[in-house]
């Protein structure tokens, strides 16, 4: 029986070892706002999600993990090149597919389809999922993003979100490329894992000043957060290719919304809250223009790969 065990758990590290990429899946729900996590998680259908776990050659054990989240229109080549760096680290990565998993391929000028409150959800339950693997350190995790995925990136580490999941676990570290900050949570707590910004100076569609600002109040409420704007840089300054229009997508250049304590988004009319599509669509309409430009900015995309893997290597490797 003793042999049989042994021979049972060599065959599956084995397996992980050598399956270098493998879907895992697991069950989130789907909530469109914060509100619906904070007040109404026990009630929220299920519905199932996967992503896609990566090994890196060449490992054993006790291996930290880096949780990547793509953009509004899904993965890009500039996302897995990220991955295939911190592989080379020696940091095993997982690609969530919360838009396939959706049956959704964008969410470029809607943003109601597949919401930040849905990945961040997602974000977690992939976190309990991943703790049962044999070779991942659970506790030496970080998650990255980019726009609607650093958006996910900075508000998992908001506290009312982290206390209504109530995971087991937390994320070591979060970095976040252009996240959406023009929300100003009316609680200024967040996780006491570090969290770092970086921006371009010329973003439109998730603009930076707002991101100055939310760092500067968290920064005096003793929150582990930093940031670092791109002079000359647009949106997606860190992918290839020269600066085009994203036709049809949001502008938030002169969006600022207020966030109550059940995590309520309000409209800057009347404080109505955004928590569904319809009223969201309308929010955004009064402030929001069209056609953002965005497109990479060879200067900051270097930084923002040497960046990203001094990051990783300092909060998981060191």
């Amino acid at each position: 029986m003793i042999f049989y065990l042994k021979y049972l758990v060599v065959t599956i590290l084995t397996s992980f070892i050598f399956s270098q990429s493998q879907e895992v899946s697991f069950e989130s729900a789907n909530p469109f706002s914060f509100k619906d996590i904070i007040t109404n998680i026990e009630n929220l259908d299920t519905q199932t999600v996967s992503g896609i776990l990566t090994i890196p050659e060449n490992v054993s054990d006790n291996i930290p993990l880096v949780i990547g989240v793509a953009g509004s229109s899904g993965w890009g080549e500039h996302h897995f090149e990220y991955l295939k760096m911190y592989q080379d680290m020696g940091i095993a990565t997982f690609q969530l597919q919360s838009f396939k998993s959706r049956g959704e391929t964008s969410t470029v000028g809607t943003q109601n389809t597949v919401t930040h409150a849905m990945i961040i959800l997602d974000s977690y339950r992939a976190l309990e999922k991943l703790s049962e693997h044999p070779l991942i350190n659970i506790d030496n995790v970080a998650i990255t993003g980019w726009s609607l995925g650093g958006g996910v990136t900075l508000f998992s580490g908001w506290k009312p979100l982290m206390n209504a999941i109530d995971s087991d676990y937390k994320f070591a570290a979060h970095l976040a490329f252009y996240p959406a900050c023009f929300v100003e949570p009316s609680i200024l707590d967040f996780t006491d894992s570090p969290i770092h910004i970086l921006a371009g100076e010329l973003d439109e569609w998730t603009p930076s000043e707002p991101c100055v600002d939310l760092v500067d109040l968290l920064d005096n409420e003793g929150v582990d957060i930093d940031i670092t704007v791109y002079e000359g840089a647009h949106h997606s300054f860190d992918r290839g290719g020269e600066i085009t229009v994203a036709e049809g997508g949001y502008s938030f250049t002169d969006c600022k919304f207020k966030m109550d304590d059940q995590g309520s988004v309000l409209m800057n009319f009347l404080d109505i809250p955004m928590n569904n599509w319809f009223t969201q669509m309308i929010g955004f309409a009064m402030c929001a223009d069209r056609d953002p430009r965005f497109g990479g900015h060879s200067k900051s995309r270097g930084k923002a790969f040497e960046f990203s893997k001094s990051f990783m290597a300092m909060h998981l490797l060191d």
